[in-house]
């Protein structure tokens, strides 16, 4: 016990330590969550923005040649001449990519605090994560929700450490102590005799001789 005590109290001031430092580490890891999502939601705005522009224009075209924008698509697509119909193309996928990504931006938006994260994976578009993720810029978190997943951090990563970690290796560490102390414990008993047990078939008299 006298070598387990000092490294006990060592254990224990480092715990101390090791909560404090893990705490800073989850808010910070999971305050980060929402930031790159805002992020990530103003350039999809960006990108949602161009599409409209581009499917404007579209449409002036299409109304300068005295066509409905649907007219204007449908006879384009059914064009014998390649590049008129990849054009088409172009004008019916610019469609479906403003239709898709403001769909997108209004989920992740009108989603509840937590759930934000699950409907920005069903949602999000990979390029455009890649890009944001490249540019990406971590901020202390000043928002209501930047400090719920701060808080919600320190909780998550304090209980994986003490389920994971900390309560196995003390567990682990009191058993070998235990074994250790098991193994060293009371002496076995002497093979030798006591003296002076009353006996006296066992060693004569035990009274002072007589003198002569």
């Amino acid at each position: 016990m006298s070598l387990t005590r000092p490294l006990q109290s060592v254990f224990s001031a480092g715990d101390g330590l090791i909560d404090r430092v893990l705490c800073v580490v989850g808010a910070v890891l999971c305050s980060q969550l929402p930031e790159f999502i805002q992020q990530y939601l103003q350039r999809l705005g960006g990108h949602i923005d161009e599409a409209r522009r581009q499917l404007g224009q579209f449409r002036e075209v299409a109304e300068k040649s005295g066509l409905t924008f649907d007219q204007l698509v449908a006879k384009s697509q059914g064009s014998s001449e390649p590049s008129v119909a990849g054009l088409g193309q172009l004008m019916h996928a610019t469609v479906i990519r403003v239709e898709s990504l403001s769909a997108a931006d209004a989920a992740i938006r009108g989603a509840s605090i937590f759930g934000r994260p699950f409907v920005f994976l069903r949602h999000v578009d990979l390029s455009i994560a890649r890009a944001t993720w490249g540019v990406f810029k971590p901020a202390v978190p000043t928002t209501v929700e930047g400090v719920m997943y701060a808080a919600l951090g320190m909780l998550l990563i304090m209980a994986l450490y003490h389920g994971a970690v900390r309560y196995p290796v003390r567990r682990a560490w009191r058993r070998r102590c235990e074994r250790r102390s098991t193994a060293g414990g009371d002496p076995p008993p002497s093979s030798v005799a006591p003296r002076g047990d009353g006996n006296p078939g066992a060693g004569g008299a035990a009274g002072p001789a007589g003198s002569v």
